[in-house]
């Protein structure tokens, strides 16, 4: 018999993923813990592979769950668009700004999975330093824009918290004093938050790497330079730190959206908005 993936299950992983932990997922949810544990359990029974390190800390991506999440990701958000657009066609045009993080993420995959559901549709997604954003915000090229709360061009519409992991590089070893830390150049606030939770935790640290894009900063970590704070869709499994006490637990960083007042009303908008906010 052909095994089937269940939209219940493969809804409760991607939750698990993106909150880090099952406790924080499972408030999320309004599930009790050991019932999301066992939904999960039950995916990676119908897989047939573990999809998750497990740890106090929370939990990464094995091989098999990073392989697995944009599968997952995508069927739930046309699973969602599928129930909400059928019968409907979208025209027009719609530009958004995100954090570059997130465009490594799965977020541009579901807004290409709208724009096939459109055709008539033109989506254009950009990441630009904060002074170019607010330029394309204030001309009316990006008509939303998703970023770092302290980023966004205009008072959020909503926000949402997103946990950060530690990502070590091949050979790193955690317990180096100083340690060696991969960071992301000044314009990243979050980089103050990184070194503000090791100097609490009374880690010397030095800057073994820093790059002001994530292509950069991933490159450091696989070659092997430091640690890096990461959001956990763009810790690649080999990354993942297994050790919970090794490191100081990390900030979560706060994103906000931001829509332009003249794009109010429009279909379009509104669908790439709903999109963005089920993603997140």
């Amino acid at each position: 018999m052909a095994k089937d993936l269940e939209i219940g299950l493969l809804r409760s992983f991607v939750t698990v993923v993106r909150a880090g932990s099952i406790s924080r997922a499972a408030t999320t949810l309004g599930h009790t813990q050991p019932a999301l544990s066992q939904q999960v359990r039950k995916l990676e029974r119908v897989v047939g592979r573990p999809l998750l390190h497990r740890s106090p800390a929370g939990v990464s991506l094995t091989r098999a769950g990073e392989e697995l999440l944009p599968f997952a990701e995508r069927i739930l958000a046309l699973s969602t668009q599928a129930l909400t657009e059928t019968g409907r066609t979208l025209t027009g045009r719609c530009g958004v700004g995100l954090l570059e993080d997130l465009i490594a993420s799965r977020l541009p995959q579901a807004l290409a999975d709208l724009a096939r559901l459109h055709p008539g549709a033109t989506l254009e997604v950009l990441s630009m330093s904060h002074a170019d954003m607010r330029g394309a915000y204030d001309t009316g090229r990006v008509h939303l824009v998703l970023n770092e709360v302290a980023a966004v061009p205009a008072p959020p519409r909503w926000t949402v918290r997103r946990p950060l992991v530690w990502a070590v590089g091949p050979g790193v070893e955690v317990a180096d004093d100083p340690l060696p830390v991969v960071l992301f150049a000044n314009t990243c606030s979050w980089r103050t938050s990184v070194l503000d939770a090791l100097e609490r935790a009374g880690r010397p640290w030095r800057v073994a790497f820093e790059s002001n894009s994530l292509v950069g900063v991933l490159a450091a970590v696989r070659a092997g330079l430091g640690v890096a704070a990461l959001l956990p869709a763009n810790l690649e499994p080999a990354m993942a730190c297994h050790d919970a006490n090794a490191l100081p637990t990390l900030p979560d960083v706060e994103l906000g959206l931001a829509r332009h007042p003249r794009s109010l009303g429009d279909p379009l908008i509104d669908a790439v908005e709903t999109a963005l906010r089920r993603m997140l």
